[in-house]
């Protein structure tokens, strides 16, 4: 048995699972897709503290590492977790694992924008990653469809490469930080075109084109060979409805101190209920959620 298993291997997950090992527990740490979760995706971080500029898929890396080197084990798979007489019971489809605390770190997935033609593109020039598949377009034009974070920093990095980027937002303003914003601006490479919304993405084989409406009804095309989108996140925690207590949106119920409806069950990073999702937050929580879970099971002896 484990004393402590967590569920997600992004940077909330990997910080739980370093602060639990460094209290001297067993720990087990499952992801289902990739470790490092949406920070690895990330084509620059300029906003951790200590380190001016990053690749994100190093910072997952090292991350990753420092869990490792303390004695965190590791596996795949997509988890569920069940109340057992004496801890939990963690199922995935490679195998079963038995805990006596678990954290949730299973963070979010890319929301879509929920037309035909995306998923007819999905892999043909409809993309969410601009750091993995903004170099098989060097050189050629490329929109981006959103107006946080992560559509600034793409529409950014993706300048660097491309020949041109449209940036496609449903409002006139960005709903990013004041420095992405007046980057974006400044960026000739960039144009930024306001209150629209993408009604199809035009192709053949793969994309050639965006079709968008502006506020007045009027169909705009342009022309281009890629679409990335990056409209925002959504959790998915539906394995775990029958475990802790989720809001009207999917997200587990757990204040600042990580604790969810059930008695050593903890929630971190984007997963959970809050307002604001950063990696330096998503790190805040794990090291919270670690933290706790190995006081419980201390309190367990």
């Amino acid at each position: 048995m484990y004393d402590i298993i967590v569920i997600g291997g992004g940077p909330a997950g990997l910080t739980a699972a370093l602060y639990s090992a460094r209290a001297g527990k067993k720990v087990l740490i499952l992801e289902s897709n990739a470790f490092g979760g949406q920070i690895a995706t990330a084509p620059r971080v300029e906003n951790y503290p200590s380190i001016s500029e990053i690749a994100g898929a190093e910072l997952a890396n090292n991350m990753f590492e420092q869990a490792v080197s303390h004695g965190v084990e590791f596996d795949m798979g997509n988890a569920t977790v069940t109340k057992a007489e004496q801890g939990f019971n963690v199922v995935t489809e490679y195998g079963e694992y038995q805990a006596k605390a678990v954290v949730l770190a299973t963070g979010v997935s890319h929301k879509k924008l929920g037309i035909e033609s995306e998923t007819k593109f999905e892999g043909k020039g409809v993309c969410y990653c601009a750091v993995c598949d903004g170099a098989f377009y060097k050189n050629k034009p490329v929109c981006v469809v959103g107006d946080g974070n992560s559509a600034a920093q793409y529409a950014l990095y993706l300048s660097d490469i491309c020949s041109s980027v449209t940036l496609l937002t449903l409002f006139d303003k960005l709903f990013c930080d004041k420095e992405l914003a007046d980057r974006i601006v400044a960026n000739d490479k960039i144009e930024w075109v306001k209150n629209v919304n993408v009604r199809e993405i035009i192709g053949d084989d793969c994309v050639k084109g965006v079709a968008y409406q502006d506020s007045d009804g009027a169909i705009t095309y342009t022309d281009c060979d890629a679409v990335f989108i990056a409209i925002g996140q959504e959790p998915h925690n539906g394995q775990f409805a029958g475990l802790v207590n989720l809001d009207e949106r999917g997200y587990i119920i757990a204040g600042e101190d990580c604790l969810t409806s059930l008695s050593g069950v903890y929630a971190a990073g984007d997963c959970r209920t809050k307002k604001v999702r950063q990696c330096t937050t998503a790190v805040g929580d794990g090291a919270i959620a670690g933290f706790s879970a190995a006081m419980y099971v201390d309190k367990l002896k």
